[in-house]
């Protein structure tokens, strides 16, 4: 009978110890599943904040890019009446020029005289015509890159923000 007490001592510290050996990897399985489930919140935490700033950082550079947008547009505006200002002043000019030169052809004494100042007209026209053809050319280039600055800043701001 001494055996078989001593056998079932012998199955009962076994069956103890099992208990506790399984009791302790569940205790180790748990403390590691609760770790691994940790670093991953705050891996989904991190995400979610990079995924809200680069959403903030995208709306102030759209916010940069309507403003650029603006800015181009009334310099565009301004410059557009400045150009029809100068293109009216030319107009009335040469209005003013031909009424003129109208005036003095009803006053000729005589027909060569008339095609002289006819002649003299008409090279002065086209003198001016060139030369305020390339004043308008002038300030159309101007106008065209003051008013694409502002846009081509914006494309240079992108290159070093988004590369």
């Amino acid at each position: 009978m001494i055996s078989k007490t001593k056998a079932l001592e012998a199955a009962s510290a076994k069956a103890e110890s099992l208990k506790a050996d399984t009791i302790e990897a569940a205790k180790q399985g748990t403390e590691t599943a609760t770790a691994t489930f940790e670093h991953a919140q705050v891996n989904v935490k991190e995400g979610v904040q990079r995924a809200m700033k680069t959403a903030e950082q995208m709306a102030q550079f759209s916010q940069g890019n309507v403003e650029a947008m603006m800015k181009s547009s009334q310099i565009l505006a301004t410059g557009l009446t400045d150009i029809s200002k100068l293109m009216a002043a030319t107009a009335k000019a040469s209005m003013e020029e031909s009424m003129a030169t109208f005036k003095a052809l009803t006053s000729v004494k005589s027909f060569k005289e008339a095609i002289d100042l006819q002649t003299s007209f008409a090279r002065t026209s086209v003198e001016k015509a060139m030369t305020e053809s390339g004043k308008l050319t002038e300030h159309s280039l101007k106008l065209a890159e003051q008013a694409f600055a502002p846009i081509s800043a914006r494309v240079n701001a992108a290159v070093e923000t988004f590369s």
